[in-house]
Formats: C-alpha cells, structure tokens, sequence
C-alpha cells in the first residue's frame, strides 16, 4: 500500500472513531475507495442538544491525489444560517484546504466550520409563519429538521392545521373515516413531520415585532393602487381577458322550446328553420334567374322524355305495325329536344 493510500485510510479510521454514526458518512467508488466524506456539523454546546439551533452538512470529494491535491469542499443544506455566514465559512474553509495540501485536512475543516456555526448559533431569516424576524427576548423554538419559529407563531400553526384537519375529516362519510388516521403536525417550511407541546408553546408571549406592529392604515397610495387596478380590471374585461363564470355556465345551459327561435341561416346550401314543435322544415337554396330557367327547361326535357319513352315502349306493346317509320320520327323529337334545352 502506498504512502497516499495511508494517510488516507488513517484518516478516514480517526473521524470514524470520533464522530457519530449518523454524523459521518463515507461515499465509496467500485474498488471500494473512499470517494466523498459527508459530516453533519453542529455547535458545540456540551450536552445540551437542544441548544443547537444551526446546522450545516460539510461534503468533501476527494481527488485522486489526495492529500497532496486540494479537496473539492462544499456546504450543503444550512439551516438557521444566513447567506452571508455561509459564504464566510466557504471562503474560510477554502483557505484552510490550501493551508494544508499534503496533510489530510478533513477533521480541520470540522472543527473550522464547528467554531463558525458555535459563534453563530441563533437562527437568523425570517419565522415562517409571521414573517418577522428574531430579536433579544423573543421565545423561538426549533424543530427536528432545524428550521426556527417563534414558539406562539409555530402553536398557532399546529392548531390551525389540527383544526382543518378535523373539519376536512368530518365531510367524509363514514365509510371513508379511518379512526387510526390520527392528526400529524408538520413543518410549516419543509412540510416533514414534526412532534411538539402545543400547551406549552402556547403560553409562550408573540414575537416583539408583532407586539409593537401598528394596525393596518389604507394610506393614499394604496387607495391610488386600488384604483389604478380596478381601470386595469375594466380594460381587461372588455378585451375579453377576464373570464366570465356565470357566463361561461350560462353556455352549457339546454335551451326550452319557450327560448326564442334562433333564425340564422346555416352555412350549408340549405337553410333549416325551427318550429315551435321542434320540427324542421326543410327549404331549398334560391337560385339567379338564368340558373331557374335552365332547370326548368331542363325538367321540362326530362319530363317529356320520360313520358314519350313510356309512350314509345307502350305503342311497341300495343302497335306493332307502325314500323321503322315512326321510331325514326320519335328519335328526331328527342334530338330537337335536347338541341333546344342546350
């Protein structure tokens, strides 16, 4: 085994002996090397867990020549930790990799962004469910996937969301209703299960914003919004951008034989009127002058052939004896005929 290969598993034995299991996590390749080393940080608060109130996941993939080559080092998932502090612990933990390259560096960069993440444990953002910030005398509290809420504010949540619950639970009918769901509260951020005493974050006092929040004031530039928007509302409805719902209804509506008869005539080359007792009637596309005329000489032909036709087959039946003669002047008849309807 190399040199290389042993400061290396020397150093992945020691983080397994110090860190937890479930604060430690080694990503192995195909030969089953060490590929990524993952380490959850937290403050250091002795024992008291529940004084933690940030937290971040420190992700380092190491190169094929490590530790004499820098580690690629980033941070993933903080929680309580403002954008600033983290950019400060990256840019503090880049310098301590290249401070240390040909020494493995990984148990430095716990303790690194351990000291950044003890100096800065108090949440910082915004509680979700106010939307205030965090001050000096405010009761917060913290849930088990590290995101921070006032505790009035995160009370307020759980039994507004209980009380859903349970009216949404009372719609169902009573072969839907399942006695063994039971009310679970979530997180208002990351919606992941949370367990909480509501009776004692409940007594807990509102934020200090909240308190000293003034009451809503419709000042003169809202009243000058209001009225810019309600224009925009009529413009947008006469060009037809708002949706009408009654009106969009109203078009699924069956009409009654007591609505007015609709009198447009359809595009085809016959027009349909209805009557009052649902029938239709039928009524054949007006022609030009010139176009009747020529039907009608054209009927008149077909009329006058098919009655001298008949006319011809019964004299055959009947009157065999009048001879070539008279079928060569039938047959001239219906060649003038055709000659004058053309």
């Amino acid at each position: 085994m190399s040199i290389l290969d042993e400061r290396l598993t020397d150093e992945i034995e020691a983080l397994q002996a110090i860190l937890l299991d479930d604060e430690l996590r080694i990503v192995e390749n195909d030969r089953g090397e060490p590929e990524v080393v993952e380490a959850l940080v937290f403050p250091s608060t002795g024992e008291d867990s529940e004084s933690q109130y940030v937290c971040v996941k420190l992700n380092v993939t190491l190169v094929p020549n490590y530790p004499d080559a820098k580690p690629i080092v980033s941070l993933r998932n903080p929680r309580g930790l403002d954008e600033d502090t983290v950019k400060k612990i990256q840019k503090d933990v880049d310098a301590k990799c290249e401070d240390f390259i040909g020494q493995p560096v990984i148990f430095e960069l716990i303790e690194l962004v351990r000291e950044h993440l003890t100096t800065s444990n108090l949440p910082t953002g915004q509680c979700a469910v106010c939307l205030y910030g965090f001050r000096d005398g405010d009761k917060f509290t913290k849930t088990e996937c590290y995101h921070h809420f006032h505790s009035h504010c995160l009370a307020a949540h759980v039994v507004a969301s209980e009380k859903s619950y349970n009216e949404e639970q009372d719609k169902l009918p009573l072969w839907q209703k399942d006695a063994t769901n039971k009310f679970q509260a979530l997180c208002a951020v990351c919606r992941e299960p949370i367990s909480c005493d509501v009776s004692s974050l409940i007594s807990a006092p509102p934020p200090l914003d909240v308190e000293a929040a003034t009451g809503f004031v419709l000042t003169q530039e809202l009243q000058e919004m209001q009225r810019q928007m309600a224009e925009l509302y009529v413009y947008q409805q006469s060009r037809g951008g708002i949706i009408d719902i009654e009106a969009e209804e109203s078009k699924l509506l069956l009409t009654t034989e007591d609505d007015p008869v609709d009198e447009r005539p359809t595009p085809a080359s016959t027009s349909v009127t209805t009557t009052s007792n649902n029938s239709a009637t039928v009524q054949p596309k007006q022609q030009p002058p010139q176009q009747q005329h020529h039907s009608q000489n054209h009927n008149n032909h077909n009329s006058n052939s098919r009655q001298n036709h008949h006319g011809h087959h019964h004299g055959r039946n009947h009157h065999r004896g009048r001879g070539k003669g008279h079928v060569r002047r039938h047959l001239e008849r219906i060649r003038q005929g055709d000659q004058t309807s053309r």
